[in-house]
């Protein structure tokens, strides 16, 4: 159900009191006038905030200002059969006052019987225990495709500027996730830089959705200067994600095809699962987004909840993007054991609830290092498209890794080197443990005045005490694990 059609229900089922939640008050305004014009006539409107009092009539004007149990004094002795609606904004920050809260309470017995209805505008949710009955919370959504685009013209029009049919779509769709006042503003600012909109505005307003990630600090915006073929071996993840490399095009919405949901990445240490959510971005020509777990959880009661749902809120606006989620098996270890007054558990419910009815293009990649410590939730089909285990490179995927960074390094003369013996070496090493073995190998020639050769790889594998030598039992419960089928392999072998 649209905003509109969910607000008109709830006006006219008579409930008391609407909290409303947006950052966009002269949108919200424009929007709800035409609602009013449309479905009422004669009606109040009127619009209060703690500096100015009441506005929208005359004769109400300037009234309980700085006075919010005045505010609702005056809501109560208004006339009870015209109808009637007052706004109030920012009121939410009041609700902590008894005296307020109790008034609320009194003079919600007598709003269902008449035509007077209060709204509460505020930017961020926050309604106490005390009123949980009384309000009911809708969130103002952000501008549609057809709003973006009717401003994105109404602009060029201003201007006297004409944009081709392409580059409008492609405009309103990098606009998405921003609201009508930040999209004028980055159009103004791509129009003062040049005559006539190009190409280079998509730049210019990518840039301004990473302001907007840089200001959540929940999120960071990543960078993905990888490619498919910076990944050794997990031929079986390689092609599935070329599979699905065109799945967000305009093509593949109109074949019909849903888009994907997100990817759980489970396996050993050091076999490349971050650099995957890197090379997911990279490929797929998407944002990438990296979620800080740590930050999700706050120390004040209701924030978690509320961190969580800015999360999705921005990362859903910035969509089609990749939201990399890092170790998700830290941040919901044993969360129905933790004493932390079940912050932990509702912010886990309201994260899988999301990943099962998203409909945005917001596609997952989380990674964990142990399966057994994540919910048995978290595991349901539905919530990811496939869960994929990377084990220990096998002989073949080392050679393929150590030819991808020593290629880097040395891209004339990687082939020198006897690939084929470092790799038989390197066994129950992992990527990031081969990786390191070629750096230790570069110190020690590096110190010694001349170019590392094979020998130095080898010498640097023998002094090297693999994770899966320290960790043996753990590392040995998790392959276990993998081979009995219930989890697809990344590997083709």
């Amino acid at each position: 159900m649209n905003f509109i059609k969910e607000l008109e229900l709830l006006l006219k089922s008579r409930h008391p009191i609407i909290y409303i939640t947006t950052k966009e008050e002269n949108r919200f305004e424009y929007v709800l006038k035409e609602f009013m014009e449309y479905h009422y006539s004669p009606y109040y409107l009127l619009y209060w905030d703690f500096i100015t009092g009441f506005q929208g009539n005359p004769n109400y004007y300037s009234k309980a200002a700085r006075n919010p149990l005045q505010t609702l004094e005056f809501i109560e002795n208004f006339d009870r059969d015209a109808h009637s609606f007052f706004v109030l904004k920012d009121f939410n920050v009041f609700l902590q006052d008894n005296s307020i809260v109790r008034k609320i309470r009194n003079i919600c017995k007598n709003l269902g019987q008449s035509k007077k209805s209060i709204i509460i505008l505020a930017t961020e949710q926050k309604i106490p225990d005390s009123l949980a009955e009384l309000v009911t919370a809708l969130t103002f959504p952000l501008p549609t495709i057809f709003e973006l685009r009717d401003e994105i013209l109404r602009l060029s029009q201003f201007f006297d500027i004409q944009i081709d049919s392409k580059l409008l779509n492609q405009l309103v769709k990098l606009c998405q996730g921003l609201s009508l006042e930040r999209t004028r503003r980055v159009m103004f600012k791509v129009l003062s830089i040049s005559e006539d909109v190009s190409s280079h505005a998509l730049n210019i307003i990518l840039s301004e959705k990473k302001r907007i990630i840089g200001q959540s600090q929940i999120l960071e915006f990543c960078s993905q200067d990888v490619s498919i073929e910076d990944i050794g071996g997990v031929n079986n993840l390689k092609n599935w994600l070329k599979l699905r490399s065109q799945s967000f095009s305009d093509q593949a919405s109109l074949y019909g095809l849903p888009a994907p949901k997100g990817l759980l990445l489970v396996g050993i240490q050091g076999t490349g699962k971050s650099l995957t959510a890197k090379v997911v971005a990279s490929e797929w020509k998407l944002p990438l987004l990296r979620l800080d777990v740590g930050k999700l959880f706050g120390g004040v009661v209701g924030e978690s909840e509320a961190q969580v749902r800015h999360m999705i809120s921005v990362a859903e606006s910035l969509s089609p993007c990749v939201l990399w989620i890092d170790e998700i098996d830290k941040a919901f270890k044993g969360f129905e054991s933790t004493a932390d007054s079940g912050t932990t558990s509702r912010v886990f419910a309201t994260f899988i609830t999301w990943l099962s009815e998203k409909t945005s293009q917001v596609f997952v990649v989380a990674t964990a290092n142990n399966i057994y410590s994540l919910p048995p939730e978290l595991l349901r089909k539905g919530r990811f498209d496939e869960i994929f285990f990377l084990a220990l490179p096998s002989y073949e995927e080392r050679k393929s890794i150590f030819s991808v960074h020593l290629a880097k390094l040395r891209p004339s003369t990687w082939s020198f080197y006897d690939i084929s013996k470092i790799s038989s070496l390197a066994k129950d090493f992992s990527g990031a443990e081969i990786q390191q073995c070629i750096i230790e190998a570069m110190y020690k020639a590096f110190s010694q005045e001349r170019e590392f050769e094979t020998q130095d790889i080898c010498d640097a594998i023998a002094d090297m005490v693999p994770l899966a030598y320290t960790h043996a039992e753990a590392l040995e419960n998790i392959q276990n694990w993998a081979s009995t089928g219930k989890i697809r392999s990344a590997s083709a072998s």
